[in-house]
């Protein structure tokens, strides 16, 4: 069921995702404990690094440095997530990101029905995350 606070949650995982500075994906994540806050991330490269825009263009070296939203919102959380719920825009959380919620004891995602083409982009990946949430019992809701 989708409550009042997962619209919200997930329309601030959306704002927040336009903070990256990646321009092919800009991907968001917020991790909740009810109606509270704990953390938020966004796709980016790790604190201190280069971040200009020309290392955006050359898309190996960008993957190569780039956290996911998800994965900056964990680290940055620097507390027990046991329990916790993430919201993470634009799509489900790939299978990195996904062992990486499980890991830390998170116990509900929450997210947006993929497009077209991140379904094309991250199918495998998307598939492998849903097996994974369902093997470790963590909720997984579409909105």
């Amino acid at each position: 069921m989708t409550s009042k606070w997962d619209i919200r949650f997930m329309a601030l995982a959306e704002h927040v995702a336009q903070w990256s500075k990646d321009q092919s994906t800009k991907c968001a994540a917020i991790i909740t404990n009810g109606k509270y806050i704990v953390s938020l991330g966004f796709n980016g490269f790790p604190a201190g690094c280069n971040d200009n825009a020309d290392i955006y263009k050359d898309r190996e070296r960008k993957l190569s440095r780039v956290l996911h939203g998800e994965i900056n919102a964990i680290l940055t959380a620097r507390r027990d997530l046991t329990g916790c719920t993430i919201y993470v825009h634009p799509f489900c959380p790939c299978s990195q990101c996904a062992a990486a919620i499980i890991q830390s004891g998170i116990k509900r995602v929450v997210t947006r029905m993929p497009s077209a083409e991140l379904k094309e982009r991250w199918g495998e990946s998307i598939t492998e995350s849903l097996l994974m949430f369902k093997e470790a019992l963590v909720k997984y809701t579409e909105i």
